[in-house]
C-alpha cells in the first residue's frame, strides 16, 4: 500500500510515461480528442481513488489501458454522447498520408480499429492485446487481419505490399 507522497510520486510518473497513449486508445474509440483527454483524466483520478498496488510496470500499464478502455465504452454508452453530433478532429496537422491512414483506421468499426490501434501505434503482440481486451488470440488474430483488409481496400496498396500503420 502507497502512503500519499509514494501515491502521488507514482501517479505523476504513470503521468509522463502514459499519458499519450492513454489518450490516443481513449480516442480510438470516442474519436474526439477532447473527450479522449478527459476519459484520461478520469483513468488517473481512478488511480489515485483506489490505490492499486502491481507486480511491475507492465502490470500497471495494462492496468491503465483496461481502464480506460472501460471508461471509453461507458461514454460512448451514455445517453448524452450519443445524441450530441461530433465533430469531427482537424487532422490537417498530420501529413496527408499519415492523416488518410489514420483516417481510415478511425472508420473501421471499433472491432477492427482497437486491435490495431494497439498493434501498430502502440506496439502490443497479439497475445497482450487478447489479454487487454478479454478475448481469444485467435479471435484478435482475425480482427487485425481482417481490418487490415478492410483498410488494403480503402487505402489501396500493391497486392504484396504490407500495411505499416
Amino acid at each position: 500500500m502507497y502512503n500519499s507522497f509514494e501515491l502521488n510520486e507514482s501517479v505523476r510518473r504513470a503521468l509522463g510515461l502514459y499519458s499519450q497513449s492513454l489518450i490516443k486508445i481513449a480516442f480510438a474509440y470516442l474519436k474526439n480528442t477532447a473527450d479522449a483527454e478527459e476519459v484520461a483524466q478520469d483513468v488517473f483520478l481512478a488511480y489515485l481513488l483506489k490505490r492499486p498496488v502491481f507486480e511491475n510496470g507492465e502490470h500497471e500499464k495494462a492496468w491503465l489501458i483496461r481502464t480506460t478502455i472501460n471508461k471509453s465504452k461507458n461514454r460512448l454508452k451514455a445517453g448524452w454522447f450519443r445524441s450530441r453530433n461530433p465533430v469531427p478532429d482537424d487532422l490537417s496537422y498530420l501529413p496527408k498520408e499519415e492523416s488518410d491512414v489514420l483516417q481510415a483506421v478511425l472508420a473501421l468499426d471499433k472491432k477492427y480499429r482497437i486491435p490495431i490501434h494497439l498493434h501498430y501505434y502502440e506496439g502490443y503482440s497479439i497475445q497482450e492485446i487478447a489479454t487487454i481486451l478479454e478475448a481469444k488470440p485467435a479471435t484478435v488474430g482475425t480482427w487485425l487481419a481482417r481490418g487490415r483488409a478492410l483498410l488494403k481496400e480503402k487505402i489501396g496498396g500493391m497486392e504484396d505490399e504490407e500495411i505499416c500503420l
